[in-house]
């Protein structure tokens, strides 16, 4: 009897501490968790020699980095600390994933050995944004990096809370073009798909909805335009078949991203904004 009671009470305590223990570990594993320490954590923010894209970068960080404590850091220092999970590290690189070949992403992420045992300890991609041709950068993302820093943070900020946002990616701001009703939007002509027809712009371009050059464009951006969303399109300087395009619009004065959405470009589909893309934005005005 008292061996049928030694067994019951062992199966017992299986049953109690068996999903404990599973839900801890599949707890320590999510995102969020992975970098809930962000802001008590030093981001080493990595510059490149001389470059004017660093140059930028180390500006703007200077004047609008809030979610962690920053330091500067050379390449060199970052190539010695990468696998370091006490570090963050910001910066502006080529990526390795294939959504993203052929670009630079202003990225965060966190230090670590790949094949650390402790799941804690391996390196984390926090959040990559696309902001530039990595072949033949047109000099538009340093009119754009102070947005893409506010949206970096903005959507960290939203991880951070929940794991639904940080497995999303920036996706989860492709719904805001339902706001853009009460907005104008300017477009730059280099950012619209060739086809994209007169008879087509009449029909889908509102009053508020104008098309104008990249430079007019880009002042606005520049000058915080009021009540004002400029676009904004990354993609490979030389495109191959199924290469990425992401397709983005920007309020000029708060630099909330109202628009986020990406395509394949083949034949069909061009780099810049498609016609299905004005349909929806229309639509949703």
């Amino acid at each position: 009897m008292k061996g049928i009671f030694k067994i019951v009470a062992t199966l017992l305590l299986l049953v109690f501490l068996t999903p404990a223990e599973t839900f801890g570990q599949a707890k320590i594993n999510t995102k969020k968790l992975k970098i809930a320490d962000l802001g008590t954590r030093t981001t080493k923010v990595v510059l490149g020699a001389g470059d004017m894209v660093s140059s930028a970068l180390r500006d703007e960080v200077s004047a609008r980095w809030r979610i962690s404590p920053y330091e500067f850091c050379t390449v060199e220092e970052y190539n010695a600390l990468k696998e370091n999970p006490d570090y963050y590290f910001l910066l502006v690189a080529r990526s390795d994933e294939k959504k993203y070949n052929g670009l630079l992403t202003l990225t965060l992420m966190k230090g670590g050995k790949p094949k650390a045992e402790d799941p804690q300890k391996r390196p984390v991609d926090v959040a990559s944004l696309p902001i530039a041709s990595a072949g033949f950068p047109s000099g538009r993302e340093i009119v754009f990096l102070p947005a893409m820093l506010d949206i970096l943070q903005d959507y960290i900020t939203k991880a951070m809370r929940s794991d639904g946002a940080g497995y999303t990616g920036f996706d989860i701001y492709s719904r805001k073009v339902r706001k853009t009703g009460i907005k104008r939007i300017f477009f730059s002509e280099d950012d619209l798909v060739p086809e994209m027809g007169e008879d087509f712009k009449r029909q889908y371009f509102d009053e508020d909805m104008v098309i104008m050059s990249e430079a007019e464009a880009d002042k606005a951006f520049q000058n915080g335009t009021y009540n004002t969303l400029v676009s904004y399109v990354v993609a490979p300087f030389d495109p191959q078949n199924g290469s990425h395009c992401y397709k983005m619009l920007i309020d000029a004065g708060t630099h909330e991203l109202m628009y986020y959405a990406h395509h394949r470009i083949n034949v069909r589909n061009w780099a810049g904004f498609l016609p299905k893309d004005i349909k929806t934005i229309f639509a949703k005005r």
